[in-house]
């Protein structure tokens, strides 16, 4: 397995990702971003690297950078805007928020002896 860390000024680690993982690129940089939001390493206003200095950073192609940011800008977490670069939006505060409800769900659940197969179907029954 290789990984590569991108860290920021704070040396806080920003990225992870798995050269070697059978997951694709862009899905690992989009998860180790919302991962950041949810670990308060990212947050809303803050500027992401430019695709072409993430790219050279993680040695990917910068393709893959533009496919992940694009994936965030559709899940509402990232605003892309030529020339101002990419910058995470108000609705990573609101995924900190769900995240820490989805933490007390599962913990109900567990206490109550709900299988995490039972919880994801009740949930996913919930959603539609």
């Amino acid at each position: 397995m290789f990984k590569v860390e991108l860290r920021d000024k704070r040396r806080h680690v920003l990225l992870t990702i798995d050269l070697a993982g059978n997951t694709p690129l862009f899905e690992q940089i989009a998860a180790a971003v919302r991962r950041g939001i949810l670990e308060g390493t990212i947050q809303s206003g803050e500027r992401m690297p430019p695709a072409a200095e993430l790219s050279a950073s993680l040695d990917v192609n910068r393709n893959t950078v533009l496919h992940a940011y694009q994936l965030l800008r559709d899940e509402g977490l990232l605003e892309l805007r030529r020339g101002r670069g990419a910058t995470i939006t108000l609705k990573a505060d609101s995924l900190r928020g769900l995240s820490a409800a989805m933490s007390r769900l599962v913990t109900q659940a567990r206490d109550l002896g709900v299988s995490a197969d039972a919880l994801a179907s009740l949930v996913k029954e919930s959603y539609a």
